[in-house]
């Protein structure tokens, strides 16, 4: 009877090995370029715990030196588990080492240290460049598997480094913030919080790299050198599973030149008003699966990177062979992105099966002249959304950091000097060969918008069995080979679609409802070739052409 149960057990385990297995199998369905199958972490039996190195709960006396020394000794051991169980854990900087699972238990809270003399100035990349920032709170280089896992919280303290403008907060807030020290800019419009963090931002032109003063006056802007909370650089087999990750003092996750990448089962959170404050921005890896996560941030959800100018052109590396399912993104100025650092590429994506929720742009897709790069082979089907503020699909060439809701000061952003001629050389981007399918919006403001470059179009972007219920409905600039199939556009105000110095451009299938009767505006010396359907062609009125356009522009 006993070897009967026995054999019983091994059966169910065994089954139950096999379902988990198929259920990881499920996530390379229906994918449409040939991907390879992602190595997963695996690690030795060793468990300890953080208790065992000294560690001690509470909040108030900081464990750096216990995570250091468990890791350590963990390390020498062959790897393992280190756990950390219930309780708030204060710590500074925490380096995991190869064959080492970080393992946050349930009601386990690990909060970094406000004290930014915690965190070295190291060399890093950040948005795309080499430079110099503040050590991550966590971090890992060139290590080989490695994992964060368990239902815990992760937070990075970022509130002690953010500036936060004026515009983004309650007056009451405000207040309160002004308060608790720091220093105004000159037009009381931002605080910071640090007189180094100001001289940070006064020496910067482009973005977040101060680039006006020397290497040797880094030391003086320190606290401007935000870190990204989760650091991993150069590594392989990387498992992040189940724990919450929040308040990031910029980008929260940043897997930076790896592979061999899972992230699943994670909530990661930002205040909404987080300067930089993004989910993850998968950075020239290759071989990732990212899944069932939950994203509520301050800037870009899930974010392709791979590299800014000349620096990303040099490393080369694209961004390639990624699936992306089953993720919910509630505020984020993107649900999935590409861009706008993206010069060494990105191709064979797929996204499918996501939730967006009053994201500021749905599917986001940024570059501009100078970055180069080749986008391609993107897949998306099966999105849907409400209530977004901006645009369900919006291509942006012309990118140049403003947020899609604009903040105040900023500057609407668009199809700049579309008639100048620029040479096609190493800096100019391209995007072309990107589909979507099964892409549902309601209550949102616009549909679809595709500004490409005059000297380089955005080419071949295919639309199908997509219905669209937005305030404004379809513009198309400097396109070439864009197909809306079986496509339904309901929109309340201004013209069905204006298309402008495009080609093949083929909407015959498109549906277009609104109270008025729906104007197609076709413009520009080099549009051409223009499929429309048959109730806007047969109406003179209800077509627009252009005096510069020949008449046999529109099919």
């Amino acid at each position: 009877m006993k070897k009967s149960l026995k054999v019983i057990g091994l059966v169910a385990a065994m089954t139950f090995s096999g379902q988990i297995y198929a259920q990881n199998l499920d996530i390379y369905k229906n994918i449409e370029f040939k991907m390879p199958q992602v190595t997963e972490t695996s690690f030795a039996a060793n468990t300890v715990s953080i208790t065992q190195y000294g560690g001690v709960a509470g909040g108030n006396v900081k464990n750096t030196e216990a995570f250091k020394k468990a890791i350590e000794d963990l390390s020498k051991k062959g790897g393992g588990k280190l756990v950390v169980p219930r309780g708030m854990w204060l710590t500074g900087p925490i380096e995991l080492k190869s064959n080492i699972n970080l393992h946050v238990e349930e009601g386990a809270f690990i909060v970094f240290s406000k004290d930014k003399n915690d965190y070295p100035l190291v060399d890093v990349s950040f948005e795309g460049l080499n430079t110099i920032r503040c050590q991550s709170p966590i971090s890992a280089k060139n290590a080989t598997n490695i994992a964060i896992t368990g239902k815990g919280v992760i937070d990075g303290s970022g509130d002690a480094w953010r500036a936060i403008k004026k515009s983004k907060v309650s007056e009451s807030e405000w207040k309160n913030i002004v308060k608790s020290g720091g220093i105004l800019s000159a037009d009381g419009k931002n605080w910071y919080p640090s007189e180094s963090y100001k001289k940070g931002f006064e020496s910067s032109s482009s973005f977040n790299v101060p680039d006006k003063i020397s290497k040797d006056e880094l030391t003086t802007v320190k606290d401007f050198l935000r870190p990204v909370m989760v650091s991993l650089v150069g590594c392989d087999k990387v498992l992040l599973d189940g724990p919450t990750f929040q308040n990031s003092p910029a980008w929260n996750l940043h897997p930076l030149m790896c592979s061999n990448v899972i992230l699943r089962n994670l909530t990661v959170r930002n205040p909404w008003f987080s300067q930089n404050g993004d989910g993850v921005d998968l950075e020239s890896c290759k071989n990732v699966l990212i899944y069932d996560n939950t994203f509520d941030v301050g800037d870009d959800a899930i974010c392709i990177k791979s590299g800014k100018d000349q620096d990303g052109r040099k490393r080369g590396m694209p961004t390639e062979n990624v699936i992306i399912k089953n993720n919910v993104v509630y505020h984020g100025h993107g649900g999935f992105v590409i861009g706008s650092e993206m010069s060494g590429g990105a191709r064979n994506i797929h996204v499918s099966d996501c939730t967006f929720i009053g994201t500021d742009i749905g599917l986001r897709f940024k570059t501009t002249r100078g970055r180069g790069g080749i986008v391609e082979n993107i897949y998306i089907k099966n999105i849907d959304m409400i209530n977004i503020p901006t645009q369900v699909i919006g291509f942006n060439m012309f990118y140049e950091g403003a947020s899609p809701v604009l903040e105040d000061g900023q500057k609407q952003e668009g199809n700049k000097a579309p008639e100048k001629v620029y040479p096609v050389t190493e800096e100019t981007p391209i995007f072309r060969n990107i589909y979507f399918k099964n892409i549902s919006a309601v209550n949102s403001d616009e549909a679809i918008t595709l500004f490409g470059l005059a000297e380089m179009n955005l080419k071949n972007i295919v639309i199908e069995d997509s219905q669209f219920d937005t305030r404004k409905a379809l513009t198309i600039v400097d396109a070439d080979g864009i197909q809306l199939k079986n496509v339904k556009l309901q929109y309340a105000e201004g013209t069905g679609a204006t298309i402008y110095n495009s080609k093949n451009i083929n909407l015959s299938t498109v549906k277009f409802e609104s109270a008025n009767k729906p104007v197609v505006k076709v413009l520009g010396n080099k549009t051409g070739a223009v499929l429309l359907p048959k109730e806007v062609t047969s109406d003179k009125n209800l077509l627009s052409i252009g005096t510069d356009v020949a008449k046999n522009a529109v099919k």
